[in-house]
C-alpha cells in the first residue's frame, strides 16, 4: 500500500491550513496513495499559552471540515490532531476517517508535553497541561491489513506504550508530533528509529515544521520508517509530501528475521 505524509507549516487559521492540505491531497491522489497522515495541531497552530479559538466541538463546522478532507479527496485521512472541546476540557485528539467519511476512531494525547527552553535562542516555552486535558486510553485502529498503534508527540517518549500495541498485534505505529526544535535536532530521528526497531512496525511520524507564531518554532523532518529501522522517506525542511510503501511481507520477513536472530537453534 502506498502512503503520504504531509508535513505543515500551520498556523492559526484553519483555511490557510486546509488550503494548503488539498493541495497536498491531491498530490497524493495522482501519486496513487491510499492513505495520507497528518501531523499534530493540523487545524489550528495556538502559541502555546492558551487553546486555540478555532475548536472541534461535537459535529461543529470545524468537524465537518476534517472530514471533509476525506470525502472530498477520496482518502484515508490518518494520524493528524485537532483541539477539541469535550464537556468544557480541552483535548488533543487525534482523528481518523474512511474515504467515505466515517470516522474510524479518535484518540486522545495521553502524555503532555512540559518544556522551558527561555535561555534557549528558540525561546522556546511550553506546557500543554496549561491547555489541554491529557486522555487515559491507548487506541489500536484496524486499518485494512494492518493495525495502527495511535499516538501524539510526546507519546514517543513512553515506550511502553508501543509496546503495549505491539503486544496487542499492532505492525504500524502512528506518531503525529510537533516537535520542538532544539528537542527535534537531540532526539527525534533516534526516538522514532527506535520504536519502529523495538516493535519490528513501520513508524508512521508526520510533523509539524517551521516558525509558526511568536513562541512556536518546530524541527519538521517526517519519517517514515521501515520495521528494521531503516529511513523510507525524511522530509526534512518545508512544507511537502513524502511517500512510501508499506507491507505486510516486509513486517512479517522482518519479525521471522528477528526470531532467527534471538532463537539461533530454532
Amino acid at each position: 500500500m502506498k502512503i503520504g505524509v504531509i508535513q505543515l507549516q500551520s498556523v492559526l487559521d484553519p483555511a490557510q491550513n486546509l488550503k494548503t492540505i488539498r493541495k497536498f491531497l491531491d498530490e497524493a491522489r495522482a501519486n496513487g496513495a491510499e492513505a495520507v497522515f497528518l501531523p499534530e495541531v493540523f487545524y489550528s497552530m495556538s502559541d502555546g499559552t492558551r487553546p486555540t479559538p478555532y475548536l472541534v466541538e461535537g459535529k461543529n463546522e470545524h468537524y465537518e471540515a476534517i472530514r471533509k478532507l476525506a470525502t472530498d479527496s477520496g482518502l484515508y485521512i490518518l494520524g493528524g490532531s485537532a483541539a477539541t472541546n469535550v464537556d468544557g476540557k480541552i483535548m488533543n485528539r487525534s482523528y481518523n476517517f474512511s474515504p467515505d467519511g466515517t470516522e474510524l476512531m479518535i484518540y486522545d494525547k495521553m502524555n503532555l508535553f512540559a518544556v522551558d527552553l527561555s535561555k534557549h535562542p528558540s525561546n522556546t516555552v511550553v506546557n500543554e497541561s496549561k491547555v489541554y486535558t491529557n486522555g487515559n486510553t491507548p487506541k489500536l485502529l484496524p486499518f485494512k491489513e494492518f493495525k495502527i498503534g495511535l499516538s501524539i508527540c510526546f507519546d514517543l517518549r513512553f515506550p511502553e506504550l508501543f509496546r503495549s500495541y505491539s503486544a496487542q498485534g499492532a505492525n504500524v505505529l502512528s506518531i503525529s508530533s510537533a516537535f520542538t526544535v532544539p528537542t527535534g535536532k537531540a532526539h527525534w530521528h533516534t526516538l522514532v528509529r527506535a520504536r519502529a526497531i523495538e516493535n519490528q512496525s513501520y513508524v508512521i511520524a508526520s510533523a509539524q515544521w517551521g516558525q509558526h507564531n511568536e513562541k512556536m518554532s518546530t524541527f519538521g523532518h517526517s519519517l517514515i520508517i521501515d520495521p528494521w529501522g531503516e529511513i523510507l522517506a525524511d522530509a526534512g525542511e518545508g512544507e511537502k509530501i513524502i511517500f512510501a510503501e508499506i507491507s505486510l511481507e516486509k513486517i512479517e520477513a522482518v519479525r521471522a528475521r528477528m526470531n532467527v536472530l534471538r532463537n539461533p537453534k530454532a
